[in-house]
């Protein structure tokens, strides 16, 4: 592939300490066997990096280029292929798995490549996509069609997340699913579920506005957490049948055990905080059924780009920013403090303060 111009050194936001973040000159990245050099075009901030920003987050550590929600276009290649097996094009839009599994342990070959053993994820084990360019191998490169733009590529990867916490949730079953948490994956999740058809959905969230767009995606109920206990048992007399916790705190993970009914189903998806202690005797004698729910397959990642083609997601205004990646650092600070309501915050590298 003939190559424009490069650079020798990028713009990237880095983390470089428990709560700092800055815009630094960094060496554009070196590309192995089989890999693209993409130029980054939109990349979303994930609930996890602000746990990681904070410090909370083991896999992450400073400095660190983070960012693994993104779409980008190919700039260089080393000869690989993308996930659809067809050749890279310069130019060609792409959204990108960020999960990178070894495809020879175990679990890969038993069909679960998000739990190999060997496992990186582009943004915490590798440079990641707050940056002008970001290099990954080939194959995590999945096309996106004519329908699609480079802020719906953003959204593929949280929402193949979303796909696996429903899947786990086994809503084949009747009774209502409860959705703690009204930010990305929380309203992702609600419209996963809608999507196959689940009738009965609950949501909670401590933002009113985050609520509202809850019931405007098609929640039956909306509860502000605060509140929820009562207002809760009231909206599920009986319990739910399935909870997915979308935040990962400590209060969430106590009270989604509390609201499910017995014989149910807990999914656990948020990542808040590192360890939280559980009722486990209530577990037990309630025969409550505890899942994690961890990235997603390939299978997921392509029902996520197919649910973004037919529309059953779509990033508008109400509930997506952009913003230039110079005021990451303040968009982070922000989704913490409370100060940033707006569920998803989109950084766009090429477009600095």
């Amino acid at each position: 592939m003939s190559v424009p111009y490069l650079p020798s050194s990028m713009d990237a936001l880095v983390w470089t300490a428990p709560c700092q973040m800055e815009m630094q000159r960094v060496p554009l990245p070196a590309l192995g066997a089989g890999e693209l050099l993409l130029e980054v075009a939109a990349v979303g901030i994930c609930g996890s990096e602000l746990s990681g920003y904070l410090g909370h987050n083991s896999l992450r550590v400073p400095p660190l280029i983070m960012g693994h929600e993104f779409s980008a276009r190919v700039v260089q290649d080393t000869g690989g292929v993308l996930a659809d097996g067809s050749t890279p094009q310069p130019g060609k839009l792409v959204t990108v798995n960020p999960l990178i599994s070894c495809g020879s342990c175990d679990l890969c070959t038993a069909g679960l490549p998000n739990l190999c053993r060997h496992r990186q994820l582009v943004g915490a084990h590798r440079a990641g996509s707050f940056a002008t360019y970001c290099a990954v191998p080939a194959a995590q490169c999945w096309p996106l069609g004519e329908g699609l733009n480079d802020l719906a590529g953003t959204l593929v990867e949280p929402l193949a997340c979303a796909v696996r916490a429903v899947h786990h949730a086994l809503l084949d079953a009747d009774g209502p699913l409860l959705i703690l948490g009204a930010g990305t994956i929380g309203l992702l999740c609600l419209a996963v579920a809608r999507a196959q058809g689940v009738k009965e959905l609950v949501v909670t969230d401590r933002l009113p506005e985050r609520l509202r767009l809850a019931a405007a995606w098609g929640a039956t109920a909306t509860v502000v957490s605060d509140a929820a206990d009562l207002a809760l048992r009231a909206a599920l007399p009986s319990g739910a049948r399935s909870v997915i916790d979308a935040v990962g705190s400590h209060t969430t993970r106590a009270r989604a055990l509390q609201l499910v009914r017995p014989g149910g189903r807990l999914v656990y998806i948020g990542l808040h905080d590192e360890a939280s202690p559980l009722a486990s005797n209530y577990l037990v004698r309630q025969e409550v059924t505890l899942q994690g729910s961890f990235a997603y397959t390939p299978a997921d990642f392509a029902l996520a780009l197919r649910l973004l083609a037919e529309g059953s997601v779509v990033p508008t205004p109400e509930w997506v920013e952009q913003r230039p990646l110079a005021a990451g650092a303040v968009a982070f600070a922000g989704l913490l403090d409370g100060s940033i309501t707006i569920p998803k915050i989109v950084l766009r590298p090429q477009t600095l303060l």
